[in-house]
């Protein structure tokens, strides 16, 4: 059971102030009843806004295909970010919509957003070890002492005192490479290629988890029920049933 002025807030209809207004215009009602005040409680189930069901009243998960260009953060001051992509709506939920990691604003590619904090820090956990897939080119020949030198999890990147997790690296053309890591640093595959000798010129990422991009556009993005994930960080059945959305 929820205060109705705070489940409208939350789900970012409106502010808890304005929530008094929009009860009194009738806009709010309770199993078939217009809303009493502010301080009504009840079931999300039992209630309508506009003659509608909540949206989305116990949280979001998307998968959405960033697009080059937009950074993964709030701060305006940062410039385009992927948050304009979304409903005004969601935009105005609390606890607000955010990234399940970051991709920097050249990187395009899988990105995961959630409202839920829990999921956020167990997607994001090293020890359950979700693998990212990315599609990198890069300004040199690639070379086969590459693969090796990814995978013996002795790779220290500079500035870091803690070595690289084993990551496998898979040469699909003499300048493009997939590579898989199951750890999330500062611009992780950049630096690697560079320890390398190489540096990359465009970067995707593919794939988090089993959860691959398919045909989804750049700036579109897919629901995904909020089991899509087990404890550990693995794909549950329901993480197929998806609707897709446009930017």
């Amino acid at each position: 059971m929820r205060r109705l002025d705070q489940l409208l807030a939350n789900l970012g209809y409106c502010t808890r102030r304005e929530a008094r207004d929009w009860i009194d215009d009738g806009r709010v009602t309770v199993q078939g009843q217009p809303a009493t005040g502010v301080a009504q409680k009840a079931a999300p189930a039992d209630v309508r806004i506009d003659g509608e069901p909540p949206d989305h009243p116990d949280g979001l998960l998307l998968l959405l295909h960033k697009p080059l260009g937009l950074v993964c953060s709030h701060d305006e001051r940062e410039g385009p970010n992927i948050y304009s992509l979304l409903p005004e709506r969601w935009r105005r939920r609390n606890p607000v919509v955010t990234s399940i990691g970051r991709l920097d604003k050249d990187t395009s590619g899988l990105l995961l957003l959630t409202d839920q904090s829990l999921l956020v820090h167990r997607l994001t956990s090293p020890k359950h070890k979700v693998p990212k897939v990315y599609r990198a080119t890069v300004d040199r020949d690639l070379t086969p002492e590459l693969g090796p030198l990814f995978a013996a999890g002795t790779l220290l990147l500079e500035g870091e005192k803690d070595p690289c997790a084993p990551a496998i690296l898979n040469i699909v053309a003499p300048r493009e490479a997939e590579l898989t890591l199951t750890e999330g640093r500062y611009h992780q595959v950049r630096r690697m290629f560079s320890a390398g000798g190489r540096t990359v010129l465009t970067l995707h990422r593919t794939r988090f988890g089993a959860l691959e991009l398919g045909a989804l556009a750049p700036g579109q993005w897919r629901e995904l029920p909020l089991d899509a994930f087990d404890r550990d960080g693995g794909p549950t059945a329901g993480s197929a049933d998806v609707v897709v959305r446009p930017a």
